[in-house]
């Protein structure tokens, strides 16, 4: 189990690891915690995870562990793992993690891995080429603009307000969690917006806001993934930020949602067209909108969703019929499948 990372939300990867080790049949499952501190460091985890116990809400931090609990280098022979009996949860959430680099160094290393492969991470993580790719396969979304950091204008702000109206909403490109997400209401919060999301990314993503309902759909599964049942995020602030998301407790997640059996047919028919256009494997959690036409919209895709107690990957699959460690174990086996499936591959002529 791989925790902690180089992003912002390394706080919150130490709550899902908590989560994720606390579900795990641990009968089946030998659990190694490795974890990579804001530095970049990769340590075992294990020493400081027994020391913690079970007190907490998330696992203690990597950057805590002693210097003897340091790995030598990236990777997992030190801990007397090897292909054959090892399968790697990525619990990463944002970039260094989730963006396809982490899943890049386990494809090298020939180890299998929970969740979606390298180019999947990448364009999952990157709204705006997901965006694009999404867009080429007719998967309907609302409407947007994206420019690199450097190419933001006055000119382009002027295009912005102009073309999407406003309100509207201002994202980095490579972040998750509504890390660096801004609502702007005029060309003046505009401008405040756009320099914020620049702080954490070099590409900007501006989308219109929608007026209408925002909607979730979990999905597990390869080719034919399986779809859970819709949930809906009711929140008293104008949009679903971190601290609705991790720190307060008022913002209300009603499961299943609130809609006619046709509708949940359309809204998880939409869900798997972006899940397959994106090549995504294993694991997703699909955001959606329905607007006040009823069409839906597809707003993100995430790759590696949260695992906390409060998150809705789990609690979709849990309101679906499938409990937490039946789902770990699900995940855990389409990772073994899918490495065998691409270990029979020809790499040679």
């Amino acid at each position: 189990m791989l925790f902690g990372g180089r992003s912002a939300e390394h706080d919150i990867s130490c709550i899902s690891a908590r989560y994720v080790l606390a579900s795990l049949d641990r009968r089946r499952y030998e659990v190694v915690p490795v974890g990579i501190t804001h530095e970049g460091r990769w340590v075992d985890a294990r020493r400081l995870v027994d020391e913690a116990g079970h007190k907490g809400l998330a696992l203690p931090s990597p950057d805590l562990a002693s210097e003897d609990d340091v790995l030598p280098a990236p990777g997992f022979e030190h801990l007397g793992a090897g292909p054959a009996t090892t399968v790697v949860f990525p619990l990463l959430h944002g970039t260094k993690g989730e963006d396809g680099t982490v899943q890049g160094f386990l494809e090298v290393a020939g180890l299998p891995y929970v969740g979606a492969g390298v180019l999947a991470s990448a364009l999952c993580m990157d709204k705006s080429v997901a965006k694009e790719v999404l867009a080429f396969h007719g998967v309907p979304q609302t409407p947007w603009l994206s420019r690199r950091r450097d190419e933001v204008t006055d000119a382009f702000l002027d295009e912005a307000g102009a073309d999407l109206g406003y309100p509207l909403f201002v994202k980095p490109a490579n972040m998750g969690s509504s890390i660096g997400v801004s609502r702007a209401k005029d060309r003046t919060e505009l401008a405040a917006a756009v320099a914020l999301a620049g702080r954490y990314d070099d590409a900007i993503v501006l989308e219109r806001a929608v007026d209408g309902r925002e909607l979730e759909v979990a999905l597990l599964g390869d080719a034919e993934p399986r779809v859970s049942l819709p949930g809906e995020i009711v929140s008293p602030d104008a949009f679903y930020d971190y601290e609705e998301k991790y720190l307060n407790d008022r913002a209300k997640l009603q499961i299943p949602a609130a809609l006619a059996a046709p509708e949940i047919e359309e809204l998880q028919a939409v869900a798997v067209r972006a899940f397959r256009a994106l090549r995504v494997e294993g694991m997703a959690r699909v955001d959606l909108f329905c607007d006040n036409e009823g069409r839906f919209l597809v707003n993100e895709v995430n790759t590696i969703p949260g695992f906390t107690p409060i998150s809705m990957y789990p609690k979709l699959w849990e309101a679906s019929g499938l409990p937490a460690a039946r789902l770990l174990d699900t995940l855990l086996s389409l990772a073994l499948e899918r490495h065998r499936r691409r270990a029979g591959l020809r790499v040679f002529r």
